[in-house]
């Protein structure tokens, strides 16, 4: 991507965004009555491979030492967090869900506006089930930690696959939302100038200014869920403006012993390099990248920091594009399947390779790296 955001429009999400059926590309549109009668489409997302069932909870965090930059009136940063936990055997509870039915309606105004791709219409995007569960008690034990910060515009429900089969094979992974530029984030209850499901403020790839308000942002989010959890020595992985968060934060915290930057960059939008790449980093640093991403920002920002070596390294899928690092690499090849998205749309956000290749190549990558550094 060229920015942390599909490009786009750049507007204020205010009020409803008009929802109209998708005009396929090469093909002549459905009859009106087809299209309202037509069941809507069920996702869903790949099983854990690890040994052990996953346990999740949410949890509000509140950040009274700061302010939010997107809508100051807040008077507070406040974040939503999910904790996944490997769990006890035993009764079955129930699968939690990828979006809520709250976040699933905004999520459904929102995602072709955050990624024109994706359908305006013909998706249940309630009925995806992750394969964590609510209610099971925890094993019990110390285990590593390790925390996730999507891509600009993206929830924390949208890196849901890998931290469950993260969780499966004995680490805790905690997945993190960054309000006021994720597409939708849901709050146990509304506050003055909030509502209970927070959409975004920002559509479209942000200016200068936005952007680095957006890293710096998300940096202290993630400096805050280690305070306000008591984490010490975790690992953290990111995606798009999330792998950007990351890195700069392993060069600034020294609580975190090893990250992973999935195609994020390492520069301002003027091409200002980060601290962390103007000065190394003394602790794991895996890039992870896709052959169909790459750009000559990307790639400065990346080769600044490998020139001072130290423990960086650099990894790439094969026949895979941006979003094939979350639950998309699953989820847009069945929207292809249905003919809601065309070939060039599905190529554009998770390349041309079969799921079942591109989705256990991340697997392995992430577990790998994360073995070696925070072995469970």
């Amino acid at each position: 991507m060229t920015s942390p955001f599909t490009p786009g429009r750049r507007t204020l999400a205010k009020g409803a965004l008009a929802s109209a059926g998708a005009l396929l590309l090469g093909a002549a549109p459905a009859p009106a009555a087809a299209r309202d009668t037509a069941p809507l489409l069920r996702l869903r997302l790949p099983r854990p491979d690890g040994p052990h069932p996953v346990a999740a909870t949410t949890r509000y965090l509140l950040d009274s030492s700061r302010n939010d930059p997107w809508e100051p009136r807040i008077g507070v940063r406040e974040l939503m967090v999910t904790i996944l936990r490997p769990a006890v055997p035993g009764h079955r509870f129930p699968r939690a869900a990828q979006l809520t039915p709250a976040a699933a309606a905004s999520f459904a105004r929102l995602a072709h506006w955050i990624h024109p791709p994706l359908p305006q219409a013909g998706v249940d995007w309630a009925a995806t089930l992750t394969h964590a569960r609510t209610g099971p008690r925890p094993l019990p034990g110390r285990r590593p930690v390790l925390l996730y910060s999507p891509g600009g515009g993206d929830a924390r429900t949208m890196g849901s696959a890998l931290a469950v089969d993260l969780a499966s094979h004995g680490w805790t992974v905690i997945t993190v939302d960054h309000p006021g530029e994720t597409s939708e984030v849901e709050f146990p209850n509304e506050r003055p100038h909030r509502k209970r499901v927070r959409e975004t403020t920002l559509m479209g790839p942000p200016d200068a200014d936005t952007f680095r308000t957006m890293v710096d942002t998300r940096v202290a989010d993630l400096r805050f869920v280690l305070d306000a959890l008591g984490l010490d020595q975790v690992g953290m992985y990111g995606h798009s403006a999330g792998g950007t968060a990351v890195a700069q934060a392993l060069h600034e915290d020294h609580r975190i012993a090893a990250a992973i930057n999935m195609e994020g960059y390492l520069d301002q939008m003027d091409g200002e390099l980060f601290p962390v790449a103007r000065q190394a980093t003394d602790r794991p640093l895996l890039l992870a990248c896709t052959d169909g991403f790459r750009d000559a920002r990307l790639d400065r920002s990346w080769a600044a920091l490998m020139a001072h070596g130290g423990p960086v390294a650099r990894r790439q899928l094969r026949d895979a594009h941006h979003w094939s690092f979350t639950d998309y690499a699953a989820l847009v090849p069945q929207l292809h399947k249905a003919a809601l998205m065309t070939s060039a749309d599905r190529a554009a956000m998770v390349g041309r390779a079969d799921p079942h290749v591109t989705v256990p190549a991340v697997r392995r990558l992430v577990r790998s790296f994360f073995a070696r550094h925070l072995p469970t």
